[in-house]
């Protein structure tokens, strides 16, 4: 797909190459920190990595647009095969909260407008994009017609519009912040307690570490989709990571008791907001809740360093549920086929989706689901 002119200066292109897409550092960010809701996920070094580490046997289809040569749009997506078919999908794939088009705040429809198109032009079979937010701009663009979101994901937010210690008695009733005190001293009883924040190259590579072993421990022997301990997974994070530090945009919150890592909260801070990505804790410590106690140090850093918004995305988890203000889901998006083998598998998709949500709602038909067709679910996500 070669590049369009529109009126006012207004050009459009499709970028295909790494080499291409790398040259597009130095504007690309700034697109990224002009979302409504801005996503680390969508940052160029991590999408970068993303590319190096997932993208071999995909092809790059990121869509551009720009205005007397400056970058004012774009839409990261690439055309991954499965079962035979080419499905559009965004970099980072299913892996992508907050997904969306990136638009130059002074810019009008025409930058949406336009990108929407090329992306309907690329060559692909049917579109499956994972993570948009409910009001997405690209999902505007198109339309319902030729998009259909589904709901994937309640993710909580809590606005922290007072000082912390506030917003945690608004959000805490006296009985759970007593509890959480108790907790903090039953750890330690244990040993010497303390938090480590880690925020440069060399700190982030040492937490890092932890993280693994400790999400290991948490998972072990339980459905994780998340492939964060694959090997895949954790040469991706040591390089990405690294990329979201040279942007100041990454920390790992680690809780230890006499020098070992008994629990982490690995997030993102960007423009005023903490996106929570990965937590665990020590199994063999669970009961005196070090999760938690992790979780609300980890918002107050945060809080310390500026935060005004907790983006917890993800699903409704109780800790979650305990300390948000509401939802603000994610969304799936399905659409654009091209391709009669397209459109089947499209509408195969959406059913597929729906007889899992509708499994869930169900207790029994939920535990059957979770722990029954575990070992299915493992496999599939291996060849997703």
């Amino acid at each position: 797909m070669g590049s369009t002119a529109a009126p006012s200066g207004l050009t459009f292109d499709t970028v295909s190459t790494e080499a291409a897409f790398v040259r597009l550092a130095p504007e690309w960010d700034h697109l990224v920190r002009a979302m409504p809701r801005p996503s680390p996920i969508l940052l160029h070094g991590w999408l970068r990595e993303w590319w190096r580490h997932y993208g071999d046997d995909a092809e790059l289809a990121v869509h551009v647009a720009y205005r007397d040569g400056k970058l004012v749009g774009a839409l990261p997506l690439c055309v991954r095969p499965q079962f035979g078919l080419r499905v559009l999908t965004f970099l980072g794939g299913d892996q992508s909260p907050l997904a969306d088009m990136l638009v130059d705040a002074e810019e009008g429809v025409s930058v949406p407008a336009g990108l929407a198109q090329r992306a309907g032009s690329t060559d692909h079979d049917y579109a499956d994009l994972f993570g948009l937010p409910v009001g997405s701009r690209l999902a505007s663009a198109l339309g319902p017609a030729r998009l259909r979101l589904i709901e994937r994901a309640e993710a909580p937010v809590l606005d922290l519009d007072a000082p912390w210690e506030e917003v945690y008695a608004r959000r805490a009733s006296s009985k759970k912040r007593a509890h959480h005190r108790r907790r903090r001293r039953q750890l330690a009883e244990l040993g010497q307690v303390e938090n480590t924040v880690a925020r440069t190259h060399e700190e982030l590579a040492a937490a890092l570490e932890d993280a693994f072993r400790l999400h290991e421990l948490r998972w072990d022997g339980r459905p994780d989709g998340s492939r964060f301990t694959t090997p895949q997974g954790m040469r991706f994070h040591r390089d990405a990571i690294q990329a979201l530090a040279d942007v100041d945009a990454a920390r790992i919150i680690t809780l230890k008791v006499n020098g070992r890592a008994i629990a982490f909260h690995y997030y993102f801070l960007l423009e005023g907001r903490m996106y929570v990505h990965r937590i665990a804790f020590d199994p063999g410590v669970s009961r005196w809740s070090p999760g938690v106690i992790n979780t609300l140090d980890a918002i107050e850093a945060a809080a310390d360093e500026g935060a005004t918004r907790i983006e917890f995305l993800g699903g409704a988890d109780r800790y979650k549920l305990e300390l948000a203000d509401r939802f603000e889901p994610l969304c799936q998006g399905f659409g654009l086929a091209t391709t009669l083998r397209g459109s089947v598998a499209l509408s195969s998709r959406v059913n597929g989706i729906r007889l899992r949500k509708t499994l869930k709602r169900s207790k029994a038909l939920r535990h059957f689901y979770m722990d029954g067709l575990a070992p299915a679910r493992r496999l599939i996500g291996r060849f997703s």
